[in-house]
C-alpha cells in the first residue's frame, strides 16, 4: 500500500503546485480522495497518511465501509458523489457530511424532510448537467437557477456550491468556466469540479473541490 501512499503525496503536490501558478493559496484547494470500489484495506493507509475528506457513489458501500473506519478515523469527511435516489435520502443524511448529487425537486424534498427529522445537515451540492447528457444526472444549466431558488425557498435548504462532471470527449475548461458563472450569480462560494485527468484545469478556473480517485488508488478495476 505504500504506492497508494505516494500517489497521494504527489497528487497533494500536484494540486498544490498547480494553485500556486494560478496565483492561489494551496489550502484553498480541498482534495476528495474518490474512495468508491476501493477495499477498506486500501483506504486506510490514506486516512493513516492524514487525508480527510473522501468521495463514495454508492449508499449501500459506503454503509459497509465507512462506520467502522469512522470509529479509527473520526476526522474524516464521506461525501456523496454519485447519482443518489430519493428513497436513500435518509441513509444519505446520515452517513454523508457532503452531499454533492443533489439535482432534482423530489431528492430535495426528501433531503429537507430527511435533515428536520435527523436533526443534522450534510453540506448540500447541487449537480449541473453541463453538457446536457441525457445518460448523467444533474440540473441544466439553464435550469440551475430556478432550482436553486427552489431549493432554498420551498424547501429551506443551504446550499454550499455547485458540482459538475464534463463530457469524456469535450474540453473541460468551457464547462468548468461555465459552472463558475452559475455559482458566482448564485452567490455560491464551493465548486466542486475536475478529476484526476483535469484537475489541473479545474483549480485554474476556481475549483475549491476535486474528485481524484485513479491518480491516487489506481486504475479502476
Amino acid at each position: 500500500m505504500s504506492d497508494v501512499v505516494a500517489r497521494l503525496q504527489e497528487t497533494r503536490t500536484a494540486i498544490a503546485r498547480a494553485a500556486r501558478d494560478f496565483g492561489r493559496k494551496p489550502e484553498s484547494v480541498t482534495l476528495v480522495a474518490v474512495s468508491k470500489t476501493k477495499p477498506v484495506e486500501m483506504i486506510v493507509p490514506v486516512l493513516g497518511a492524514g487525508q480527510i475528506d473522501f468521495g463514495e457513489n454508492y449508499v449501500q458501500e459506503a454503509k459497509e465501509k465507512w462506520p467502522a473506519l469512522r470509529e479509527r478515523f473520526p476526522q474524516a469527511r464521506v461525501h456523496m458523489i454519485g447519482p443518489l435516489q430519493s428513497n436513500k435520502a435518509r441513509d444519505a443524511v446520515a452517513l454523508f457530511d457532503v452531499i454533492q448529487s443533489l439535482d432534482r425537486e423530489s431528492l430535495a424534498k426528501e433531503l429537507a424532510r430527511e435533515i428536520e427529522r435527523a436533526g443534522k445537515a450534510p453540506l448540500l451540492i447541487v449537480q449541473v448537467n453541463t453538457g446536457a447528457e441525457p445518460q448523467k444526472g444533474g440540473v441544466l444549466p439553464g435550469e440551475a437557477d430556478a432550482f436553486l431558488e427552489l431549493c432554498r425557498s420551498r424547501y429551506g435548504l443551504t446550499i454550499a456550491g455547485l458540482m459538475c462532471i464534463p463530457p469524456a470527449d469535450d474540453p473541460p475548461s468551457p464547462h468548468f468556466a461555465l459552472l463558475g458563472k452559475i455559482a458566482e450569480r448564485n452567490g455560491l462560494k464551493t465548486l466542486s469540479m475536475g478529476m484526476s485527468a483535469d484537475y489541473e484545469a479545474a483549480i485554474q478556473l476556481g475549483a475549491t473541490h476535486v474528485r481524484v480517485g485513479s491518480a491516487i488508488f489506481g486504475a479502476r478495476g
